[in-house]
């Protein structure tokens, strides 16, 4: 039996995960807790958050994001591939920066305009 917070809402249900029972999941207060602690003890995704390299710009740094969730065990990777970006300015908001990022079908976007200099 496994123990987790659900981080789908405010709420913080505190979820227990029977593994043996075919992932059965008690304690959400929603439908949404059960289907986040089976898919966390099955396939873990987390949005990608971070920074890359601007040349031309006002600022140095530009914030990115994934699209969508994307495994967990690829994080390491995927900040690897995002540490080799560097940008030219201007960058408009929700532009692609890395397309189908590692093969996910997610796109690293930016989070932010970045204006020339």
């Amino acid at each position: 039996m496994k123990e987790l917070v659900c981080i789908v809402c405010p709420r913080g249900c505190r979820l227990q995960v029977d593994e043996q029972n075919g992932y059965a999941v008690t304690g959400n207060s929603c439908p949404r807790g059960a289907e986040y602690g089976k898919n966390e003890l099955q396939h873990p995704t987390r949005v990608l958050t971070t920074t890359v390299r601007v040349t031309g710009g006002v600022h140095c740094r530009l914030p990115v994001k994934t699209s969508t969730a994307i495994p967990k065990d690829l994080l390491f990777d995927a900040m690897k591939v995002a540490d080799a970006v560097c940008v030219a300015a201007p960058v408009q908001p929700g532009q692609v920066i890395v397309e189908n990022l590692l093969g996910t079908g997610a796109d690293l976007i930016a989070g932010r305009g970045i204006e020339m200099a």
